[in-house]
């Protein structure tokens, strides 16, 4: 489901898990490499990546339906996991090589960049359609990481935005040929490794500290 490799001072994370949607074990996977990486004594930075033309889709939905899930407290989990890459105390990029959505979108935007393929793959948020609001949590990290009027257009359009748009737009910071989409994210990860990490979380902590204070679960 996750698998985690070191290249020199990054840490390539792949989600191999088909959709890459959020459940339990999606969670603990997570947070399990996450511990790795945070715990590494060196100065370090992190890369997450997909497979084949999906990066996530976000919630398991299916899953969440099914008699004796507490819906409500799983989303606080997935709230806390993108709490934690929003003020992960080491860089991190996003290498988006497929469709973002949904909770998929919103786990690229708690990265500190985002690099996107170039000739395939969406990023959505897609709620407005599904009939499914953001919590506020969701709402604070999108709106910490998006500008106005590409926010507004992407919250309450459901636009899917190919890659020249979302850089257009502001909502990643690169655009690349499929086979540079990884190495132009380790690239930029490299270059910012050395970055000090109490210094960095104390940095990431006050920028997002309205979104952090929700998502962690301080605000409601």
């Amino acid at each position: 489901m996750i698998d985690l490799q070191r290249e020199g001072a990054v840490f390539v994370l792949r989600m191999n898990n088909g959709e890459n949607r959020f459940n339990p074990e999606f969670i603990r996977a997570m947070n399990a490499a996450l511990d790795e990486v945070e715990g590494h004594p060196a100065p370090s930075a992190l890369v997450t990546t997909g497979a084949g033309k999906f990066y996530s889709n976000g919630l398991d939905l299916a899953w969440m339906g099914t008699d004796g899930v507490d819906a409500i407290a799983f989303v606080r989990t997935v709230h806390k996991l993108l709490g934690r890459l929003l003020g992960f105390p080491r860089p991190t990029v996003a290498a988006l090589n497929g469709h973002a959505f949904a909770g998929g979108a919103m786990l690229a935007l708690a990265h500190d960049f985002s690099v996107m393929r170039a000739d395939r793959g969406y990023f959505c948020l897609p709620e407005a359609d599904l009939g499914i609001p953001f919590t506020a949590p969701m709402t604070a990290l999108i709106a910490a990481r998006i500008a106005q009027p590409a926010l507004h257009e992407a919250c309450t359009t459901g636009r899917r935005y190919g890659a020249g748009d979302a850089l257009a737009a502001g909502i990643v910071a690169a655009v690349a040929d499929e086979a540079e989409v990884l190495p132009m994210a380790v690239a930029r990860a490299e270059a910012l490794a050395g970055k000090e990490a109490s210094t960095l979380r104390a940095i990431k902590r006050g920028l997002y500290a309205q979104a952090l204070h929700l998502l962690e679960g301080e605000g409601g």
